[in-house]
């Protein structure tokens, strides 16, 4: 064998085993478990659908674990446990009565009956629901999937983001897009001189990765405002105008589920590339779709200011902590898109949609004022703080051996 043909060879089985060592940390349960969690670990199959279903339920020491069911054909009990952990900081800043959980179906959604594999995974779950795990909308479920969800496991408050006419409030209706609003909204008013940006919507310049659920939520929410929406994608393609986007006329091109639906083919913007969005000239920038969006390779691309994490873990730690040396200061997941679970407590109390909405703005702008005045004064990240008060709940409840009644009681001191 010659020189070249056994480098070439050594590198591929190089390769072959950081992806087999990768593979299998993201299925090595023990692996991530530490002093929070996560308590249990529930992985299904049902053959007949090919259905693979993972339920992570991370700490229930305020309550049952609160988080949605995402369908994606890239779910690993890694990735549902990082998000599961999201939701128990994110409960416990929000001063809510629930701990964290998430759960994930491994499947391609666009080529699957998403509410046979809804129905076949509740069944499967049933026992901890909704004791230890109080289900959502996530990634590709929404009102229709927590429905079929509702039914299966027969009973109402097994799940949140229900259709109305159940008594629901859905996310639908932008709940988690209107909390990251409020939070960014808040954060101009405290730091916008020290980040060099206006302080009034009206005249931000913002990006959006993303246009689901959240994206749209947010959109509607700065259109409101009139802030200039210069840039939004989904998975097929950008659109970019440096003098703002009609989001009444995008609304049409939100939720796509195929590339014909895509915001692509919203005619009165120019397209550009999908992940250009990285490199659009703004001042804010809101990634609201998957998670490791912002990484060391792509975030140097990145010209806003400010990002608001409308999904959770979009930006990896190393890269928050580049974007935090060089004066980018990014809001975190667990307290900007907190208006989701913070629905769901309203409509887990039988709270009216209005009443949802007002509990959400209330809440955070208390939490972005507490955290984002904690940055400016002390110079320490957002995140440090944030999560040392979500601890610090925690550990309090931890030591005392909070019940869920005791929590429902004390919740928010």
């Amino acid at each position: 064998m010659k020189k070249n043909d056994k480098t070439a060879q050594m590198s591929i089985q190089v390769h072959e085993s950081e992806v087999a060592i990768k593979r299998l940390r993201e299925v090595n349960v023990p692996a991530f478990l530490d002093r929070w969690g996560p308590e249990n670990v529930i992985q299904v199959y049902d053959p007949e659908l090919g259905m693979r279903g993972v339920l992570v339920i991370d700490n229930t020491c305020l309550g049952p674990g609160k988080g949605g069911i995402r369908i994606s054909p890239t779910v690993t009990p890694f990735e549902v446990f990082r998000l599961a952990r999201a939701m128990t900081w994110k409960c416990a800043l929000a001063g809510i009565p629930f701990g964290g959980a998430k759960s994930g179906i491994q499947v391609d959604p666009f080529k699957v009956d998403k509410i046979k594999m809804i129905k076949a995974f509740a069944k499967l779950i049933t026992p901890y629901v909704p004791e230890k795990y109080i289900a959502a909308p996530d990634m590709n479920v929404g009102e229709k999937e927590i429905e079929a969800f509702v039914k299966t496991v027969g009973d109402l408050q097994g799940a949140t983001g229900k259709p109305e006419r159940l008594g629901g409030i859905p996310h639908e209706l932008g709940t988690t897009g209107f909390g990251v609003g409020v939070a960014l909204e808040t954060s101009l008013k405290i730091i916008s001189q020290k980040i060099g940006l206006p302080e009034n919507l009206s005249e931000v310049r913002v990006a959006i990765q993303g246009f689901g659920n959240v994206g749209i939520g947010i959109a509607k929410y700065l259109a409101k405002k009139g802030a200039t929406v210069i840039a939004i994608n989904d998975m097929w393609g950008c659109i970019y105008d440096k003098d703002g986007i009609d989001i009444e006329a995008a609304d049409k091109y939100s939720y796509a589920t195929s590339e014909k639906q895509s915001i692509k083919n919203f005619e009165d913007a120019r397209v550009i590339p999908r992940d250009d969005i990285l490199k659009v000239d703004c001042d804010v920038f809101i990634p609201c779709a998957c998670g490791d969006v912002l990484t060391l390779e792509t975030a140097p691309y990145l010209k806003a200011k400010l990002v608001v994490e409308g999904a959770n873990n979009s930006v990896t730690p190393d890269a928050e902590y580049m974007l935090f040396k060089k004066g980018t200061i990014v809001v975190p997941d667990f307290l900007a898109n907190a208006g989701g679970v913070i629905g769901s407590y309203a409509e887990y109390k039988g709270m009216t949609i209005e009443e949802a909405f007002s509990l959400i703005e209330s809440k955070i702008i208390a939490n972005t004022k507490f955290v984002i005045r904690g940055y400016a004064e002390s110079g320490c990240i957002p995140r440090k703080i944030a999560k040392e008060l979500a601890e610090k709940r925690i550990i309090r409840a931890m030591k005392k051996g909070t019940s869920w009644a005791e929590s429902q009681k004390n919740y928010g001191k």
